[in-house]
Parts: structure tokens; sequence; C-alpha cells
């Protein structure tokens, strides 16, 4: 089989085409769980960030097709909406970038709901999260946002996590706004916000645009683990207990596959970028200076992740965000 590279080749602008109107109507048809069933359609959800890569790649360098999968990507606005479908079935995982914490919530809900087959970890080296301020602001430190207007990402989790930034700054009772991530460009720009608590490219899409500079990355690791090389796993891939029992055949095929995508990613990061077009708010002509984070498969944890990861979610039991403690070695798939 022969894979045409060149973005302006037509049959790769068909496929990006086909693609595009995949994902819009798998978003927008919420397909039930007998339906899902009803064929071995294989429905991602996925929040249009940078660490999502494992997913795009899988899809548009046909690596879910050569393993026989039919498997199709579901763009939604928010993690927490990614999870909202995983609990009524309309979906069969998540792909990385998935907030950790809205998927965690969920398994609250609904208990037994998931496994992680992937997680992504960034910190001051492996870039994801970070605060971004208008370019020419005279801000030069995350403690000197006091008073200012501050806004992250959509969901608990990023706006749990921006306020603890703040308040490891020594801001009291912090205010975030909750914005799309698509809008923090764009809200920065027009001097709506002061600074966003956000996630890649969108520091990225703003330094070269122009608009923007990154004020701090890696602010997680440094703020909320308190080392600023620890690993972050802020976003996970996932798939439905409910797929693993229902279909566990294809959904062994399916967890292979994507660590096939994954270590394609890993062994080719500067091609990697370019399946970002399409998914994220990142212009082709940007790709190549998007910084990635890593990414840990489900049986790469060493036990010092484990600890990292499960301190990453003990901050949400301490601020009585998890009615209860989640052990997160009983999320990891076990194969």
């Amino acid at each position: 089989m022969t894979i045409v590279h060149h973005k302006k080749h037509p049959l790769v602008q068909q496929r990006r085409r086909l693609l595009r109107a995949g994902l819009a109507s798998a978003a927008l048809l919420g397909l039930s769980r007998k339906s899902l069933a009803a064929d071995d359609k294989i429905l991602i959800g996925f929040w249009p960030i940078a660490s999502g890569l494992p997913l795009y790649a899988g899809l548009e360098r046909g690596i879910f097709k050569e393993a026989g999968l039919q498997v199709e990507g579901a763009k939604f606005a928010s993690a927490q909406q990614v999870a909202e479908a995983m609990i009524s079935g309309r979906i069969h995982g998540s792909a990385n970038g998935t907030a950790s914490a809205a998927l965690a919530l969920a398994e609250i809900t609904s208990p037994n709901l998931f496994k992680i087959i992937c997680s992504n970890p960034s910190n001051r080296k492996l870039v994801l999260d970070e605060f971004v301020v208008p370019k020419d602001s005279k801000v030069s430190s995350i403690a000197e946002l006091a008073g200012k207007k501050v806004c992250s990402g959509p969901g608990i989790q990023n706006v749990t996590l921006a306020k603890v930034i703040l308040e490891k700054n020594g801001i009291a009772n912090p205010q975030v706004t909750e914005l799309p991530i698509g809008q923090h460009v764009p809200a920065l720009a027009a001097g709506q916000v002061d600074a966003a608590y956000t996630l890649e490219p969108t520091g990225t899409a703003g330094r070269l645009k122009g608009l923007t500079r990154v004020l701090e990355p890696g602010v997680i690791a440094k703020y909320v683990l308190g080392d600023p090389d620890a690993p972050w796993f802020g976003g996970s891939a996932s798939v439905t207990t409910a797929f693993i029992k229902d279909k566990p055949e294809l959904a062994k095929r399916y967890i292979a596959a994507y660590a096939k995508a994954v270590d394609w990613v890993r062994k080719n990061p500067d091609e990697a970028r370019n399946h970002m077009d399409g998914f994220t708010a990142i212009e082709p002509a940007l790709v190549k200076e998007v910084p990635l984070s890593g990414f840990t498969l489900y049986n790469e944890f060493s036990a010092s992740d484990v600890g990292y990861f499960q301190k990453f979610f003990d901050v949400f039991t301490e601020r009585k965000i998890f009615t209860k403690k989640l052990d997160v070695k009983s999320l990891l798939y076990t194969g």
C-alpha cells in the first residue's frame, strides 16, 4: 500500500475532508450503545489538543486500518463531554489528551467505567501545560497575576489546577473563568483576559502569530507535584470496560494498534506533528514548532509514575471534588 504524505496531493486533501466529515457526524449523531454494538466500528472521543497525536496519526496513517479495524474519532468541546459520552455508551473510549480528572469523576459516577491504556506525561521538558499572557504584557511571573483576569480551558480539571497554581504563587481566593481552549489566544489579544492557563498548541500558536508569549511552561509538575521534572499524567487514552467485556478480541486489537500508533509518534516526532492539522487549531505552517508531551503505555508505568499519578488525583480528593479516593493502579488496563 502506498501512502502519500504531501499535504497538497489531492488524495491527502480528499482523505482529510472525509475524515473531518466523519468526525463531525460521529460527534453529532449521539449513537446508542446498542447501535455501536451492531458492528465492529470503534468510536473514540478526543479533545483537540496536541497530546491526542496517537489517535490522529493512527487514523491518518492507516495504522488502525492495517490492523483491520474501523476506528473513527469524535471531536468534543471538552474532556467532560468525552467522559459523559463514555458513560452513556456513545463512544468506546478516549484519546490521549482527555483530562484524567474528568475521566476519574466519570468513574466515581459510573464505577468500573474504563481502563487507561496510555497516559501523556508532561513537565517543563515535555511541555503541554503553561501560563500564557499577551505579547506585550508587563507580567513577568505568575505571582504578578494577583487581581488580573485569568482564564482556563473548560472543565473541573483545568479550573482546579489553575487555581492551585495561582494559590501556590501567593494569590488568595483566585478567580478563574472557563473559556474554550480555541478562544484563549483571541481573548488575550483582545484584552478580555490578562492570562490563560492553557495547553499546547495554544502557546505555540499565539507566539508564532505574535500575539502572546508563554509566561511559564510545565506548571503542574512544578507547583502541584512539587518537582518540575515530575511526570504529570494530565490526560489519558482509555477504553470502556463495556467494550472490553462485550468485544474482548476487538478491544485487544484496538489497544495493540493504539500502542503501535504511540510507537510511531515516539519514533517520528517531527513527522507526527503534521497530523495535528485538521484535529487541532494549529495551522499547517506552524506545526513544526509545537512541543510534544510524552506517552506512557499501561504496561510501562513505573512505581514512581503511579505515585505521581496518585498524588495528582489526591489533590482532587483533598479539595472534595472527588467524593472518594481513587486508586490509580486499579484504573490501568492489565491486558
